[in-house]
């Protein structure tokens, strides 16, 4: 961190600020120029806040060299993290993983039959959401306990491990009993108190962008639940809200090579919310592929027109069953495996 000091600034202003910044375990450099001085910072200075430094009226600036997550970053961490959930390994340079499910559990025969096909088609775990965040109070809110012990009967007939969405604190036991990999959605991000909760649980986390959430606050969404002692966090692009409206969000696809870049962490594309349509979701499964994804998860039902909730972006088991061999041709493409 740079932090450049007003030529006027009284002495004992600065020298108050350098033993301040000491006090936080880093090293200060003072370096006297013509116009102005400069303190350069060396250390771990992710819990220096910038606004706090601005706010001393001895500073002109202040400049983050390095990126405020430290556990995230792949300069810290250079090999790709592989998280392992129940078996299925994710991340890494081979294998890409496919998720598959409904958007809502409807019953333990719905889920069990679309499990059933979406393993065959080649998924190797099955969604399902059994608490549901909807715009609408009046709107399924899922079946919840009911739907979580519903995929829990899909995973003991088809072996597939489970991937559900979390709302609450109060969940977390029932969802570390039961689920497989516990997803956070969009809306619950920067839900902080939640995330610190995620950390005092090993399970493996999937992590939604925000609707409209930049990149780097999505990484320090992640960041709060690693260090809260959890590091299997997997980040998830489910599309941005932008002033587009020929799709329900816009897919960020430049994420991919962004986050590979900048974290070690593994990132999986959701095609299904981020067009909210059926009919582009194969284009954005293969471009997502060809870009660097570590996996897919897609909706699938088997009978969309009266599907609970997001029926229209629901893929049916043939049409996924296609989609996935056609997943297979490109990461054979980009040296991969799925």
């Amino acid at each position: 961190m740079i932090i450049t000091i007003k030529k006027s600034a009284p002495k004992q202003e600065v020298e108050k600020l350098i033993a301040d910044l000491e006090k936080h375990g880093v090293q200060v450099t003072h370096v006297v120029g013509e116009t102005h001085d400069v303190l350069g910072l060396v250390g771990d200075t992710a819990k220096l806040d910038e606004k706090r430094i601005m706010a001393n009226v001895a500073v002109r600036n202040v400049t983050r060299i390095a990126a405020p997550y430290k556990l995230a970053n792949r300069l810290f961490h250079p090999e790709d993290s592989v998280i392992d959930v129940a078996g299925i390994k994710v991340g890494g340079q081979e294998k890409i993983v496919v998720i598959g499910g409904p958007c809502s559990v409807e019953g333990a025969e719905q889920i069990v039959s679309i499990a059933q096909a979406v393993k065959e088609a080649g998924a190797v775990m099955l969604r399902g959401g059994a608490y549901k965040p909807r715009t609408s109070p009046y709107a399924f809110q899922g079946l919840q306990t009911e739907g979580i012990l519903d995929l829990v009967e899909a995973r003991r007939k088809t072996g597939l491990p489970i991937v559900s969405e979390l709302m609450s604190s109060d969940k977390i036991e029932e969802f570390d009993k039961y689920v497989d990999l516990i997803q956070i959605g969009a809306r619950n991000m920067q839900n902080f108190e939640l995330l610190k909760s995620l950390g005092k649980t090993q399970k493996p986390i999937l992590l939604k962008r925000g609707l409209a959430n930049t990149i780097e606050e999505w990484i320090m969404s992640a960041e709060y639940i690693m260090a809260a002692g959890n590091p299997n966090v997997i980040l998830c692009e489910r599309g941005i809200r932008t002033f587009e409206k020929y799709t329900r969000n816009t897919l960020d696809l430049s994420v991919i090579p962004i986050i590979k870049e900048r974290t070690h962490l593994p990132i999986i594309i959701d095609p299904s919310h981020a067009t909210g349509d059926y009919r582009y979701v194969e284009a954005m499964s293969l471009a997502a592929i060809a870009a660097g994804a570590d996996g897919l998860i897609i909706e699938v039902h088997n009978n969309p027109e009266c599907a609970w909730s997001d029926g229209g972006q629901s893929l049916k088991p043939d049409k996924f069953a296609r989609l996935v061999e056609k997943c297979r041709s490109i990461a054979h493409v980009v040296g991969r495996e799925l």
